[in-house]
């Protein structure tokens, strides 16, 4: 069955490369109209819009700032005329020892909570409301399986940025159910991506290997399927859930 996202308007944040350059490409294929978020690499957001169906746009947004976030989503409303699905992809992780001093280490958190959390949470009250005067929409947040297993004590301020993340989108979906409003999680564990990648130098590709059930790590085409389901409202009754695509890196 090939699904369609034909007259569908999807913002996706951080989508210059990695998860979210995926995700927009295989929204647009879909038939969907993608306002595509980008940060600072102006370049490599215009090298994806271009490979995205006519009508498609980028959007640039500080995510460590409300007033920029504000302004994003109300520029894609004035481009678009309105917002049907928002993909929260957006997110860093920052590698703080544990021995460094207070100062460093909270900074690094505050500055993870701010891109990971807050951010997000912005976004998706704005969708809500935006939502509600529309009659419906879908979120479809990218939490980590950090959320769940946790992670290393570098990425303490990760896993927890993330864990929240998980309580915001089960909390959208229980509330807003009744407005049309359907939010999932999407929990990915490593994906070859230029943020992976910092990890993996930290601790070898071996040890990303040996973490996972399959023989090759997660691509970032790997998770776009999925989220085009998502959005395309054929799964508006797995709202709520949290969908693994993390080669099997938390079973036992």
């Amino acid at each position: 069955m090939e699904i369609s996202l034909n007259g569908k308007v999807v913002l996706v944040t951080g989508a210059s490369r990695g998860i979210g350059a995926a995700i927009a490409k295989a929204c647009s294929d879909s038939g969907a109209k993608v306002a595509l978020h980008y940060n600072s690499n102006q370049s490599q957001a215009e090298e994806v819009l271009r490979g995205l169906s006519c009508g498609s746009k980028a959007f640039q947004a500080d995510l460590g700032s409300t007033e920029s976030l504000i302004q994003l989503f109300e520029q894609v409303i004035d481009s678009f005329g309105c917002i049907d699905v928002l993909v929260n992809n957006a997110g860093i992780a920052i590698s703080s020892d544990i021995s460094s001093d207070n100062a460093s280490w909270i900074r690094d958190w505050d500055t993870t909570f701010a891109v990971n959390t807050r951010a997000q949470g912005l976004l998706c009250k704005l969708a809500i409301d935006h939502f509600i005067k529309r009659g419906g929409g879908r979120i479809i947040n990218i939490s980590s399986r950090a959320a769940f297993r946790g992670d290393t004590s570098e990425y303490l301020a990760y896993g927890a940025s993330k864990g929240a993340i998980v309580a915001l989108t089960r909390s959208i979906a229980r509330y807003y159910g009744k407005q049309n409003i359907a939010a999932f999680n999407i929990a990915p564990g490593f994906v070859r991506t230029d943020m992976a990648q910092d990890f993996m130098d930290q601790y070898g590709e071996d040890y990303a290997l040996n973490d996972i059930a399959l023989n090759k790590l997660t691509e970032p085409q790997d998770l776009a399927p999925m989220i085009v389901l998502l959005a395309s409202g054929l799964a508006d009754h797995a709202t709520g859930c949290t969908i693994d695509i993390n080669a099997a890196s938390y079973v036992h």
